[in-house]
């Protein structure tokens, strides 16, 4: 042992990191998959952030997904347009209820449960900023039902694939022993 006090630092960082990366690689491949509803896609890179939030902690799950969003958009040419923005939003969103609910995490609400708050956060606030900004048609509203029941759909597939992830012994080490949240 060195005594470096930086030690722990560097290794929470290059963890980050790589799930930064893992999490800008599923998004991109998911951009490349055609839905058969515009603007609905399962939203596979927030079991990442759910991994991170529940292993890592709520300082590295901000970074994962900030990360995720501008990284993302500058690979697919997006950023600074209405899709970064929105993406920007609903990953904002997601965050603050996933803050709101990180007391209750694991003991009282499972990977399932806030995979679902996070990807309902997700759509309400895309939505919102597309119906103030993007597309202010009194209309608009009609469509959050559908948009609604398709996050809780696919939140609830995200979900059950953390939960899964999180079951592999690999993890479980890091989820009984995680890192001190900074």
């Amino acid at each position: 042992m060195t005594g470096d006090p930086h030690a722990g630092t560097d290794t929470r960082d290059q963890a980050i990191a790589a799930l930064a990366a893992m999490a800008i690689g599923i998004q991109i491949l998911e951009a490349a998959i055609p839905s058969p509803v515009p603007g609905i896609k399962p939203g596979l890179a927030n079991i990442v952030t759910l991994i991170t939030l529940l292993v890592l902690g709520w300082r590295a799950a901000v970074a994962v997904t900030l990360i995720r969003v501008v990284g993302s958009s500058l690979l697919l040419g997006t950023l600074l347009s209405p899709a970064f923005w929105l993406s920007l939003a609903g990953a904002l969103a997601s965050l603050a209820l996933l803050a709101a609910l990180r007391p209750f995490a694991t003991r009282h609400v499972g990977p399932v449960g806030l995979a679902i708050a996070a990807a309902m956060a997700h759509i309400t606030g895309q939505f919102l900023l597309a119906w103030a900004i993007i597309i202010p048609h009194p209309n608009l509203p009609l469509v959050l039902p559908p948009l609604l029941l398709a996050a809780l759909i696919t939140g609830g597939l995200t979900g059950i694939l953390t939960a899964h992830v999180l079951a592999d012994p690999r993890i479980q080490r890091h989820v009984h022993n995680p890192t001190p949240n900074h």
